[in-house]
């Protein structure tokens, strides 16, 4: 069980670490760790480089998230596929891969937040952890998506949609009678969130937080 879990935690760390905002940005002759916010995640750099570029990094960050928790199912079902099975595939949440799913999604997060390829620096891991709980939990990132989109809309606070779309995704997972392990999962992303928000949580209670479509009030 430990060496799975391992490798898990290896893979998910490196895929969460791959710097895709840093480089989206470099890519346009912009560092992005002296700009904006200096932040690498997709709403910085949607700020300093416009929607497309932002969005770009918000999907590819989305995406790394959603392989560093899935490729163990993928591995397991191409296994079956290939070597056949002694009973129908179906996804059962609590065989053999959930474990290490799950330490994918948080390794990545980690990974996307201390990077090993930009000196341990990084962003929020938002994206990244929605990537992920598409994957695990569709149900609970689909109400944590509705309420982070209507959160955006009436207040223009990215950061404040961020961590209330956390607290949805924790609240989902118990009212929905989610396995313990992924509602531990949930609350744990969820602080985690919170915490790599404490200076906009600061910023908002000083009423010097940007907007989304404003340049930033003071640097993080």
């Amino acid at each position: 069980m430990f060496i799975p879990l391992l490798i898990a935690a290896v893979v998910g760390y490196l895929l969460g670490s791959l710097p895709f905002g840093y480089l989206v940005a470099r890519a346009k002759g912009v560092n992005i760790f002296e700009v904006g916010s200096k932040n690498p995640g997709a709403t910085n750099v949607r700020r300093v480089l416009g929607n497309g570029p932002g969005n770009l990094v918000l999907g590819l960050d989305a995406l790394k998230g959603a392989l560093a928790t899935g490729w163990p199912w993928l591995w397991l079902a191409g296994q079956w596929l290939i070597n056949g099975h002694t009973r129908p595939w179906k996804f059962d949440p609590s065989f053999f891969v959930f474990p290490e799913m799950l330490v994918g999604l948080i390794a990545s997060m980690l990974g996307h937040a201390f990077s090993c390829f930009t000196k341990f620096r990084g962003g929020k891991g938002v994206a990244t952890g929605a990537g992920g709980f598409f994957v695990l939990f569709p149900v609970g990132a689909l109400i944590a998506a509705v309420v982070w989109g209507l959160t955006a809309a009436l207040t223009r606070y990215a950061s404040l949609a961020s961590m209330l779309a956390g607290v949805a995704l924790t609240v989902a997972a118990w009212k929905l009678h989610q396995p313990p392990l992924l509602m531990g999962v949930s609350l744990i992303v969820t602080v985690f969130v919170i915490a790599r928000h404490r200076a906009n949580i600061a910023r908002l209670l000083a009423g010097t937080e940007s907007r989304i479509g404003q340049p930033p009030l003071s640097p993080t």
